[in-house]
Order: structure tokens, then C-alpha cells, then sequence
């Protein structure tokens, strides 16, 4: 049981409930609050986004997931960068009477046969795209909404391009299927996580690592943006090729 992970999702979708509730209060034509102006820009993007994937008659009804998953995975990307909350566990913890698995009994056994300091160190608070299970969660979300999509919409050419542009292509385009999901999780994981092992390590550096410090945490915010970007392009591309496109 990952307590980081579930503190972190929560967060993010606190977070992004906010934004949108800001955004959305108070409306006005005439004199629009600077959230509004905001909000409006990333549904501006958002539709850009779409109808550089599919013709945007047949995809503005992807607007809403679009928006989600890019204001999500970017709050996500970034809520790692402030700070990390770190603790010792000296001994099995549990939490709603399930043991945490980074405290479990064996863990502390593991350390005592190793001849190592029994006790372990719990990480409270991290970005949640910067767990494999997270990303790999968000891209099966995807690939059941792609599939469902393909079969409910546009069923006649979504099962057609399984055999082409020959049937004997068949087992190729069923392990492409499988491995867009694939390509995702571990994309987004990948990033996020490697800029927090860095981050990590330059803390550790002590004041010799503050301004490279400062420096990546500037540069990750850049990166959590393109990678939320290049997430959501990805899913309206593939909504667009199985659910709208004739031809793949």
C-alpha cells in the first residue's frame, strides 16, 4: 500500500477541482477574471490539440477528456517539485489495519539478514506520475476508451485494419494495440521519475547542489507540461485513428 501515491492523487484531484471551480466562477464577457482567461487558453489548446488529430466536428465531443487528462497529468508532474516529506519506519506500520508494503515484515527482515540498519525510509509525498502504477493506469484507461470507442463508432474499419494491409499482418497490429498503452505509461513514468531521482541526488548534494537545484526544478516544470501534452496528443491520435478515421 503506497501512501505517497494515494495522499498525491488525492492532491492533484483537489487541485485541479479547484482550478476549474475558479475558472468557471463568476463568468463574464466583459470583464473576465485572469482564471477564466486561463481556462479559456488550455480549451483553446486543447482543441487544437484535436483538430490536429481528427476532424474537429467529430472530436469536440473529446473536449472534456482532453482537458482532464492534460490539466491532471500536468498538476501531477509537478507536485513532487516543492518538496519531499521523508520518515523512518523502524518497525512494521499499518494504516486503516493494512500493512504498508515499504514497512512490511519481510522488508525488515530482508535489512536484518543482510546485516543492515533495521529501518527504512518512507517516502510520504512524491508526483504520482512518478509511479509506474499511476501512468500504466492512465494509459489502460486510455486504450479501453480507444477500443470501445473504435467498436462502438467506427466498427467496420477498426476491425478491418487488423488485417492490413495483409491478413497475415494480423499478429503484428494486435501487438501494436498492445503496446500503445505500454509506450505510454512508461514514457510519462520514465520522465517524471528520472527528474525526481535527480532532483533526489542534488539534494543530497547540499548547498553545492542548490543551484543546479533550482535550475532542474525550472526545467521540470517545462518537461511535466510537454509530457502532459504529449499524453493527451497521443490519446486524441489514437481516438482519432480508431474511432474516426476510415483509414488508418
Amino acid at each position: 500500500m503506497d501512501l505517497s501515491i494515494i495522499l498525491t492523487l488525492l492532491i492533484s484531484v483537489v487541485v485541479v477541482f479547484i482550478i476549474a471551480r475558479l475558472a468557471v466562477r463568476n463568468l463574464s464577457v466583459e470583464n473576465p477574471s485572469k482564471m477564466q482567461n486561463f481556462m479559456e487558453w488550455v480549451v483553446e489548446f486543447v482543441q487544437g490539440i484535436i483538430g490536429s488529430a481528427m476532424d474537429f466536428k467529430k472530436g469536440k465531443a473529446y473536449i472534456s477528456l482532453g482537458m482532464t487528462l492534460i490539466l491532471f497529468i500536468f498538476v501531477s508532474n509537478l507536485l513532487g517539485l516543492p518538496f519531499a516529506v521523508i520518515t523512518e519506519a523502524h518497525h512494521p506500520e499499518t494504516i486503516f489495519g493494512k500493512e504498508i508494503i515499504t514497512t512490511s515484515q519481510q522488508v525488515f527482515d530482508d535489512l536484518a539478514a543482510k546485516g543492515k540498519p533495521e529501518h527504512v525510509h518512507l517516502l510520504w509525498y512524491k508526483s504520482p506520475t512518478a509511479d509506474v502504477s499511476v501512468t500504466f493506469g492512465l494509459a489502460f484507461m486510455v486504450f479501453v476508451i480507444v477500443n470501445f470507442l473504435g467498436l462502438k463508432k467506427n466498427r467496420k474499419h477498426y476491425l478491418k485494419h487488423y488485417l492490413e494491409p495483409f491478413p497475415i499482418f494480423l499478429p503484428l497490429n494486435i501487438v501494436e494495440n498492445l503496446a500503445k498503452p505500454i509506450a505510454l505509461g512508461i514514457r510519462l513514468y520514465a520522465n517524471i521519475f528520472a527528474g525526481e531521482i535527480l532532483i533526489s541526488t542534488l539534494i543530497g548534494a547540499g548547498i553545492f547542489g542548490l543551484p543546479f537545484l533550482a535550475a532542474w526544478q525550472g526545467f521540470s516544470i517545462f518537461i511535466g507540461a510537454l509530457q502532459a501534452f504529449i499524453f493527451t496528443m497521443l490519446t486524441m491520435v489514437y481516438i482519432g485513428q480508431a474511432s474516426v478515421h476510415e483509414e488508418h
